[in-house]
């Protein structure tokens, strides 16, 4: 399997996967979800999608139930979308990083640092 075929199909996975989550899936707890990286193996046999709930860490364990109950759903979706042999186990996964860029910026908003004094420096 080629490395350009495997980005192409796991771009198609991801840009079918954002769709249905905006469309079809009537779950309340998978709305203003985001799809923040998708990983597929060289074989196509596996997915692993990166989600975030646009840095509410505390729906975590919702969003986590909600997509393993939806799985079967958008693999037979997935199927009649796009064209492969095989579609691929889908592997959801946290993405924790939108929470760690609010910890840095927090940490960076609250350093107290003096203001630099030009007349010192001469």
């Amino acid at each position: 399997m080629s490395k350009i075929r495997q980005q192409r199909t796991a771009e198609q996975l991801r840009v079918v996967l954002s769709e249905l989550f905006l469309r079809e899936l009537s779950d309340p707890r998978l709305h203003g979800i985001t799809i923040t990286k998708l990983d597929i193996d060289r074989e196509l046999e596996h997915a692993d999608i990166y989600v975030s709930a646009l840095g509410d860490e505390s729906r975590k364990p919702d969003v986590m139930a909600a997509l393993g109950s939806a799985e079967g759903f958008l693999r037979r979706e997935l199927a009649s979308r796009i064209r492969l042999r095989k579609v691929p186990q889908l592997h959801f996964h946290w993405d924790p990083s939108l929470a760690h860029i609010q910890e840095v910026e927090s940490i960076l908003d609250n350093l107290d640092i003096p203001p630099a004094d030009d007349e010192q420096s001469e």
